[in-house]
């Protein structure tokens, strides 16, 4: 499969790169005077480079090219031509006044997947909103529901629409490929994914219990309310610690961790929506009990005894967890100017065709120019000279 990868920033770009991480041929187009900001977004540098960008450029192969330009976007098409999707995340109407609407690139190929990543959608009235994930995490609902009651509600921190969105739009890709090679007769089609509609995605059943029950659901801090119990809870050595028992059963064996067998019977808790009414009470028990143990003892009796609980580990936690290591969910990338550097390894893990790390992004603009434009496309090197002096490469 291969993808053309247009747009900048967040969104798009994780798409192509869950898209490269499977095995993707990703064609990552930047303007020449215009290069990815991902190239110098991050919290920090080790050798004078960001450290976002090989990872979101990962596996994928840097070609310049200027769309502005007419020879720019003849290019394109010939890219469209042998290619199976065009992955962009423009303000829509972009590609339109470049000359390169739906209905030119299909006639260059019939059977490209066009997805289009955008903050609000490719119509509607906010669709020439500039989009950032904050403002569609806010607008969707989904922020309204994070932090603690009374209190503004806080971001992650990351850039979860933008991630949100790149996984829907990888996901409708790959169903939309699925139907052209077996339904459609070769036939693309566009996969039109807002950061707005990929948060409000998420939002389980609070939409139905407004519209039935007139219920505005509310941040709830470290719970969710009516689920008991379901909490975070601090040990006696400071530790922070998720428990949660909130099925009848699991919270039977958590009463007898707990050395309180009697309490899966009380009246008050022995049902779901019994432990819900009363969530304060029997979180305020488990409290009690977490309280007078290190986490380390809390973790053992509990891990023993089949509740669900865990570490609220800190980045520093998580790359020793032994878990984490032997899933291989970190893995080494050996980039040439950083050197050895651990990232999020390939989910999900497939048994047969598993993914993987085969490069990091390189540094260089169009460092893959002569493989993509030469060697797959048959120009030849005189002409990309040219292309490069006139600006479009």
């Amino acid at each position: 499969m291969r993808v053309i990868e247009l747009g900048m920033v967040l969104a798009g770009p994780f798409a192509g790169r869950l898209l490269a991480d499977l095995g993707a041929e990703v064609i990552k187009v930047e303007a020449p005077d215009r290069l990815d900001p991902m190239r110098e977004w991050g919290n920090g540098t080790h050798r004078g480079r960001t450290l976002w960008w090989p990872i979101i450029s990962r596996n994928k192969k840097l070609v310049t090219l200027n769309l502005r330009e007419r020879a720019g976007r003849e290019l394109l098409l010939a890219l469209v031509a042998v290619s199976d999707v065009l992955l962009e995340s423009f303000r829509p109407g972009t590609l339109e006044r470049w000359g390169l609407s739906v209905k030119t690139l299909e006639a260059a190929n019939p059977g490209i997947v066009i997805a289009r990543v955008s903050g609000y959608g490719q119509d509607g009235p906010y669709a020439q909103r500039p989009g950032f994930a904050a403002a569609a995490e806010a607008m969707s609902g989904l922020r309204h529901l994070n932090g603690a009651p009374g209190e503004p509600p806080p971001r992650l921190g990351i850039s979860l629409g933008d991630s949100l969105a790149g996984m829907f739009a990888a996901q409708g890709v790959l169903a939309a490929l699925y139907e052209r090679d077996t339904h459609a007769g070769d036939r693309g089609q566009v996969v039109d994914v807002s950061i707005l509609e990929s948060c409000l995605a998420l939002l389980e059943s609070t939409i139905p219990e407004y519209d039935r029950l007139g219920v505005v659901r509310q941040p709830s801090g470290t719970r969710l309310d009516g689920i008991a119990p379901s909490n975070v809870f601090r040990t006696r050595d400071g530790v922070l610690l998720v428990i949660a028992a909130n099925q009848d059963s699991l919270f039977r064996r958590l009463c007898g961790a707990m050395g309180r067998p009697e309490l899966a019977d009380d009246p008050a808790f022995a049902t779901h929506r019994a432990r819900g009414r009363n969530q304060d009470r029997i979180e305020a028990e488990i409290q009690a009990w977490a309280a007078e143990r290190t986490a380390g003892e809390v973790e053992a009796t509990l891990v023993a005894a089949e509740v669900v609980c865990a570490p609220v580990n800190t980045v520093a936690d998580l790359v020793v967890d032994p878990h984490v290591r032997a899933r291989r969910l970190l893995v080494e990338h050996h980039d040439p100017e950083l050197g050895s550097i651990a990232a999020p390894g390939v989910v999900p893990r497939l048994s047969r065709t598993p993914g993987s790390v085969r490069w990091t992004g390189p540094w260089q603009p169009g460092a893959h120019n002569r493989d993509v434009y030469c060697d797959l496309l048959g120009r030849d090197e005189a002409e990309l000279a040219g292309l490069r002096d006139a600006g479009v490469l």
